[in-house]
């Protein structure tokens, strides 16, 4: 059967591709032979300049896309609560802020490096060279070589010519960082405001923790640890356990005699004292004491407080004493807050005083 092969046009990248057949052919026996490099099949981005530029705008899009996700990101930071609970099938009942800030945060990434990606494979150059080791040590002639490939490399990226390419990736890398900055929000002075108060002031009655009735002096006897929440907090409440993580109380009653601290002394009612049960290491609830010392002890990392005398530190890695509510009794004969706590409650923060 006859070939009309020689009367046909043959491409160069045909003939290339013919050679390097029959190289691999002629040294098929020589495992140490160059296996050479195969024929470059130019893409259509380098022969039509329609698709480049369709190239460019699916890169632009994906730059912008992230742009969009950055602004997104910290528009969730600013208006999702962060105790909103949401069923999202197939992930279940999960935090609406936290599944925004990360859907947002990976959209904004990866559209990044989905338009490097593909501004690499389909506008730069993928022509391939071979280049033979060297020395660790770089010589002169090394680092012109360098720096020319480097001028090279920029020149066939389009970088300079292609302004949108440039501009979007611009933008995409600047936006992106506000992400990090917008997370620097929580240790300014509105968080701050906020762990120092709590839902204790003056009038309102302690309520045992156990059976949800006032407490009364003659309740609490000497040596025992009773605890307790302000009135009006229920269980039932939505952010009841944001609330009593920093309301819990302590209530011991101590002989007045007993009491080293005077400050201790004028805020208690008849030996009674009451203090946060929040350790101030890591914010572990306090549930042990030993009555005859009037210690208290933190079981997680064994901080260990003296209640007699102000609370303070006596081991451990707590670094602040308990901070003590002052109390008294209201005309109906029940226990009572004179006001809020004088220090934050629960470990150090930033702009604790």
């Amino acid at each position: 059967m006859s070939s009309n092969k020689n009367s046909e046009e043959i491409l160069p990248s045909e003939q290339a591709a013919d050679q390097a057949g029959a190289g691999a052919v002629e040294h098929a026996d020589d495992p140490f032979a160059d296996p050479g490099l195969p024929a470059h099949r130019p893409r259509v981005q380098d022969i039509d300049e329609r698709a480049a530029k369709r190239s460019e705008r699916m890169v632009a899009l994906l730059f912008t896309i992230s742009m969009l996700a950055t602004i997104a990101f910290i528009a969730s930071y600013v208006i999702f609560p962060i105790d909103k609970i949401v069923y999202i099938f197939p992930f279940g009942h999960v935090s609406v802020l936290n599944f925004s800030l990360g859907l947002t945060l990976g959209i904004a990434l990866f559209s990044i490096g989905a338009g490097a990606v593909h501004w690499a494979r389909t506008l730069m150059s993928d022509v391939e060279v071979a280049d033979d080791r060297h020395a660790i040590e770089a010589a002169p002639e090394v680092k012109a070589k360098v720096l020319a490939d480097f001028a090279a490399g920029a020149a066939e990226s389009g970088f300079g010519r292609r302004k949108l390419l440039r501009n979007t990736l611009f933008g995409a890398m600047a936006m992106v960082p506000l992400a990090g900055v917008m997370l620097l929000r929580d240790l300014g002075p509105l968080p701050e405001q906020k762990l120092r108060k709590t839902l204790w002031a003056k009038g309102k009655v302690l309520v045992n923790m156990n059976t949800n009735q006032p407490l009364r002096p003659e309740d609490v006897a000497v040596g025992s640890l009773t605890f307790a929440m302000p009135e009006g907090l229920d269980e039932s409440q939505e952010d009841f356990q944001k609330q009593i993580a920093k309301a819990a109380l302590m209530i011991v009653r101590i002989q007045p005699e007993e009491i080293k601290d005077k400050q201790e002394r004028e805020w208690a009612h008849e030996g009674i004292v009451a203090y946060s049960k929040i350790c101030t290491h890591v914010g572990c609830p306090i549930s042990l004491y030993e009555q005859q010392t009037h210690h208290v002890l933190c079981p997680c990392h064994q901080s260990t407080f003296d209640l007699s005398d102000g609370a303070r530190v006596i081991f451990g890695p707590a670094g602040h004493p308990l901070p003590q509510l002052r109390i008294g009794v209201n005309g109906e004969g029940n226990l009572e807050a004179l006001g809020d706590f004088a220090k934050p409650v629960g470990p150090a923060f930033w702009e604790r005083g």
